[in-house]
Parts: structure tokens; C-alpha cells; sequence
């Protein structure tokens, strides 16, 4: 009987890379409806206008390669850069800033290396890099969410659109409806002790800070959802929460002023759990083995809270996960399985008797 020769790719239908792709932006929707109920209309509008501008550039990187454009656009690896990118700006982040950093991870971060599946690095958290060194002040404008004592925000759709495009009215002074994050205002402590940091700032109030501990909730239940679809594996997102509450859990410092926070603060608080279940599974640019995710992941939770206590910027997921993008091939290497009938890991090419 003649064996029909088929070339690669091999995979059709329930398993394609679009409806993994539709399956992971599915799942942002809780952060993303959790986002707009606190911050406001400013995420629907920077979702949208990132998305035009990851369209935009990977039809045009698309035409000078001249690939088919359909083909390509269709697996919705460009939107869901720009969906994961927009979800960890502020939500009020000034239109320009949004097309530095989409235009750059995916000029750069994704197209520089030759498209999906070549990339060595996470292209959204090589875009939100760039903005984070390059634009340290609008970075860190984020607007008070709603419920905070004393906070005054951007009501109303139109008012959004005019803060973060000020060509088409009179944006709000930034200092009249940006407060620190609440893992700004941890690290930057120095004197008072948490219950006094928490009495005097009521956007600490809650395991991890007003609005932030729903909105890591809503990841996780996105996260969790992903996890049940098998789009990934526990390994991974799990070894980086365990490693980070291992680190926040060893050196808390209970109510003193040089306590970094307690493991509940440091889970649900900042980026945890989208890096843990949206950016740490990527495919492309983390580890393959079991093992060597497992490592990849906690080595994300170790260097999220160092880099979080002791380092130059409040929160240091996007930092970490491209630190052990560029460990993957590493780990990998000395993580291989075993393959079947050798006693030993094959980590390279027979030598010749």
C-alpha cells in the first residue's frame, strides 16, 4: 500500500495556531472588563488603537516580505501581542506612547528575527521594556482607580479619549488622576511601618492595593480557563508563583518598615498573575522540557521579587520574563528528556567511532 507523502505543518483544525491565539485573547476579557471598571475607558481605547497599529505594521513588515497577507494576519499572533501590550499600559498612556512600543515588538521584537516562532524574546514585554527605560514618567502615570478615597478620575468616555489624544480637546493635568501604585508606594517606603503605609494611603487598602487584587484575580480565572482548554501547561505559571511567594515568605518583615510586603500582597498585586499565565507560557520563548519549565518559571518568580525589592523599578515581570527568555536555550540543553533506549539525555551529535 502506497503512503501518501505530505508535507509539514501537520496540524489542522481544533489545534491551530489562530484558535490558540483566539483562545488566549478570550481569556484577557475578565482583566480586561475588571480593568475598564476600575480605570476607566481608557483600556477599551488603548485595546483598539493598538490593535489598528499591530494590523498596520504586520501588513506592511508582511508586503516588504512579501508573504500573503491573509495567511498571516489570520492567526492573530499580531492581536494578541497588541491585546497583552495595551492590558499592561496605564490605562490612560498618551496614543504615541501605545505605537512606540506595539510598532516595536513587532517590528523588532517579532519580525526582526523572521516572524512567529523565530522570536528569542516575548515581543509584547520587549515593547513594554522599551516604553518602561525610555518613558519612565508616563509609565508610571497610572490613574487612580475607582473606590480610592479622595481620588479624582477620568469620567466618561470622551474624557478618556482626550487624555490619551490630546490633538482633539483638553487632556486633565496627569498629576490631577494619577496616584502611586501600590508597589511603588512599597518600595519607596523607608520610615513607616505597613499599618501606618496603609492607614495613610487608601489605595493600599485591600491584599493588593484597590482595584489591582480584582484585577489579578481576573488573569488568574483567565489563566485558569487557558489551563483547562491544555492551550498550556501547570509547570511554568506554577513554579513562578511558588518561587515568588518562597522569596516574599523568607524575607517579610512582618509590620516593619523595611518589609517588602506579605506573599498575598506580592501575588496580587502588579503584573503576577498576567506574567504567570500570559506571558510565561508563551510557546516561542520559554522553556520546552517539564523540567526546564519548571526551572524557567521559578527562575521568572525569583527575579520578579528581587528586582521588585531591590531593583531601580517597582515591578520587574516584563525584566524577568526576557532575563529567562534569554536561559530557555540554556535550560533547555540540560533539561532534555531522555530519549527511548539511551540511558542518558542525547544533549548533542554522536560522536564518530
Amino acid at each position: 500500500m502506497a503512503l501518501l507523502r505530505v508535507s509539514s505543518p501537520h496540524a489542522h483544525g481544533p489545534g491551530s495556531t489562530a484558535r490558540l491565539m483566539r483562545l488566549v485573547i478570550l481569556a484577557t476579557l475578565p482583566a480586561f472588563l475588571t480593568l475598564s471598571f476600575f480605570f476607566g475607558w481608557g483600556t477599551l481605547i488603548n485595546l483598539v488603537w493598538a490593535s489598528l497599529i499591530a494590523l498596520g505594521c504586520e501588513a506592511a513588515v508582511l508586503k516588504l516580505r512579501k508573504r500573503p497577507l491573509a495567511f498571516y494576519l489570520s492567526d492573530n499572533s499580531a492581536l494578541l501581542t497588541a491585546v497583552l501590550l495595551a492590558l499592561a499600559l496605564p490605562p490612560l498612556a498618551p496614543w504615541w506612547l501605545t505605537l512606540i512600543g506595539v510598532a516595536f515588538a513587532i517590528l523588532v521584537g517579532k519580525h526582526l528575527y523572521g516572524g512567529m516562532g523565530y522570536n528569542p524574546f516575548n515581543p509584547a514585554m520587549l515593547g513594554y521594556v522599551l516604553l518602561l527605560i525610555s518613558f519612565p514618567v508616563q509609565m508610571s502615570a497610572w490613574a487612580a482607580p475607582a473606590g480610592v478615597e479622595g481620588a479624582i478620575g477620568v469620567e466618561g468616555f470622551s474624557a478618556a479619549f482626550k487624555t490619551i489624544f490630546p490633538l482633539f480637546g483638553d487632556p486633565l493635568p496627569v498629576d490631577a488622576y494619577t496616584l502611586a501604585t501600590p508597589l511603588e508606594l512599597m518600595r519607596e517606603n523607608k520610615s513607616l511601618t505597613l499599618d501606618e503605609l496603609w492607614a495613610l494611603h487608601p489605595v493600599l487598602w485591600g491584599l493588593g492595593g484597590q482595584g489591582w487584587i480584582w484585577v489579578n484575580l481576573a488573569f488568574l480565572a483567565g489563566g485558569l480557563f487557558l489551563l483547562n482548554q491544555r492551550v498550556f501547561t501547570w509547570h511554568a505559571p506554577l513554579s513562578m508563583l511558588i518561587a515568588l511567594s518562597l522569596m516574599s515568605l523568607f524575607f517579610y518583615g512582618g509590620d516593619d518598615s523595611s518589609s517588602k510586603g506579605s506573599t498575598a500582597f506580592h501575588l496580587l498585586s502588579g503584573a503576577t498573575m498576567m506574567g504567570a499565565f500570559f506571558i510565561a507560557t508563551d510557546p516561542v520563548t520559554s522553556a520546552v522540557s517539564s523540567r526546564g519549565r519548571i526551572l524557567y518559571g521559578a527562575g521568572i518568580g525569583i527575579l520578579v521579587y528581587v528586582i521588585r525589592s531591590w531593583g531601580g523599578y517597582p515591578d520587574g515581570v516584563a525584566f524577568a520574563v526576557l532575563l529567562m527568555n534569554m536561559a530557555a536555550p540554556t535550560i533547555d540543553y540540560y533539561t532534555q528528556p531522555r530519549t527511548y533506549g539511551h540511558k542518558k539525555p542525547n544533549k548533542g551529535l554522536a560522536k564518530p567511532d
